[in-house]
């Protein structure tokens, strides 16, 4: 019988990450991916806590998924974001409760939640690139015999965090298996030691671990060279990479200039990017590193929250409006061609009228080409959730979107200025718009043009702009690039 598995990833690019690599051990395991839940016989969620709304969505999946158990064989499990309050509702609901960094012992645990094989299950301890599979030791999906749930014999206790001498370091050495083939994620740092009140990661995640620079080095160089384009550094905060090991790790600013050193060497052509950094690290030695290297793009995500002083305190952010004004300047002084993301909530506890029209008039002043406004809700386990959510939906919804009016006009105007301009850009894909690509500039403007040679997809084509809308533009296709430097 050839087992099936699906998995739910939820949120963000850290979660879609995590995703690849429990994708890779299931894999490596004989399991075969399914997108329909129906004829899986395991099925997993990768869990956000950042907002409600998402651990409502896993609270639904695994109501849904416990009641095929009456009728199919099955075994869940559920890692990623998980708070405490939530993870001991989950210990009742789910089969398997574990952090990432315990996925190397991923393949133990589903041998005693009731997946049987004469060969056993492998230990993963030297990570799964160092496997040799040979007849003796591969694992056949035809030798497994699935036992039904009611009557496997389960562990004592679920393994926890505090019971595996498992580190994120173990965790990192597994290879992903990438969604994509020219599109990846680099995890670079775990964790976080900022507290932001409205912020969950601090309690799922812990604090903050710096990857060895060697390895993130070496993984990107393979990327590279097996024709990877766009290639994405992920960290809760990665602009504090290296200083839990001072003096024994580069810090952010020379890891990209280490990324950058490569890239001019490199014949290949690629853009790297980072998400996220935090203002109160952010400093101008990253900005000019930058500015320096072709193969660093020039796009920045810079989470702002909220424009108000007394909003920023009560977030606990540690840093001003005018500290993050300053960054904002040096951002547009160094690199003048960047685009520039953000992040804000509005709705948190509190917040006034006066307090809300400052964020609006910071995003009027910084005219961002993107941002992502959420509306806020506690959640149980972070610092605000002690506080009264005293913004009526009603408010909060008019004030995202008032803010996401004024987005879509500085988006507009942006790229209208870019019509008539020749763009190198980077096809991801069809369009959903028949008979087009679609495609992202270095800034991660949306471009889509007429063409259905699916051939482009994953590679570097020009386009000059034709037409400019909020969010997106359209262009003509002018070259496609050489494949060395594609």
């Amino acid at each position: 019988m050839q087992l099936k598995y699906n998995i739910v990833q939820l949120g963000c690019q850290m979660n879609i990450s995590d995703g690849e690599r429990v994708q890779k051990v299931l894999d490596e395991l004989g399991f075969v991916y399914t997108e329909n839940e129906e004829e899986a016989h395991l099925l997993g969620v990768i869990a956000c806590s950042v907002r409600q709304k998402g651990i409502d969505k896993v609270y639904n999946k695994v109501a849904k998924w416990n009641k095929w158990k009456n009728r199919k064989s099955l075994i869940t499990f559920v890692s990623g974001c998980v708070l405490p309050a939530d993870r001991e509702r989950f210990l009742k609901l789910f089969d398997m409760v574990f952090p990432m960094s315990e996925l190397p012992e991923f393949p133990e645990m589903i041998r005693q939640y009731g997946i049987v094989t004469p060969a056993g299950i492998q230990s993963l301890d030297a990570g799964l690139q160092d496997i040799k599979l040979t007849e003796e030791n591969t694992i056949n999906p035809a030798d497994f015999k699935l036992v039904p749930i009611e009557v496997a014999d389960k562990p004592a206790a679920i393994p926890s965090v505090t019971e595996s001498n498992k580190t994120i370091g173990e965790f990192w050495h597994i290879q992903p298996k990438y969604g994509s083939g020219f599109e990846a994620y680099i995890p670079i740092q775990n964790g976080c030691n900022k507290f932001c009140t409205f912020c969950a990661v601090p309690y799922t995640r812990g604090r903050e671990v710096s990857r060895p620079s060697s390895e993130i080095l070496d993984e990107l160089k393979q990327l590279v060279s097996q024709g990877f384009k766009s290639i994405t550094l992920l960290g809760q905060n990665v602009n504090s990479y290296g200083l839990d090991k001072k003096g024994e790790e580069l810090s952010f600013a020379k890891l990209l200039k280490e990324i950058g050193e490569f890239g001019k060497q490199s014949e290949r052509n690629f853009w790297v990017y980072f998400t996220s950094p935090h203002p109160r690290d952010m400093g101008d030695d990253v900005l000019e590193v930058i500015a320096n290297y072709d193969c660093l793009a020039k796009q920045i995500h810079i989470p702002v929250q909220s424009g108000d002083d007394n909003v920023l305190v009560r977030m606990n952010r540690k840093h001003s409006v005018e500290k993050y004004r300053s960054i904002i300047h040096s951002i547009k002084r160094l690199l003048p061609e960047a685009t520039i993301f953000t992040d804000i909530i509005v709705g948190f506890t509190g917040e006034t009228d006066e307090e809300f029209e400052n964020t609006r008039k910071i995003m009027e002043e910084f005219k961002y080409n993107m941002a992502y406004i959420a509306q806020y809700s506690p959640r149980p386990g972070a610092a605000s959730s002690r506080w009264a959510d005293d913004i009526p939906k009603e408010i909060k919804s008019q004030r995202y979107h008032a803010l996401t009016g004024e987005l879509m006009q500085h988006s507009l105007a942006y790229n209208k200025a870019m019509v008539s301009k020749t763009c190198k850009v980077l096809v991801r894909g069809e369009d959903r718009k028949a008979g087009f690509l679609s495609a992202l500039t270095e800034g991660k403007i949306i471009v889509r043009f007429a063409s259905e040679n699916k051939s482009l997809i994953g590679h570097f084509v020009e386009v000059k702009i034709t037409s400019a809308a909020p969010f997106s533009t359209e262009g003509e296709l002018v070259e496609a690039f050489s494949e060395i430097n594609a």
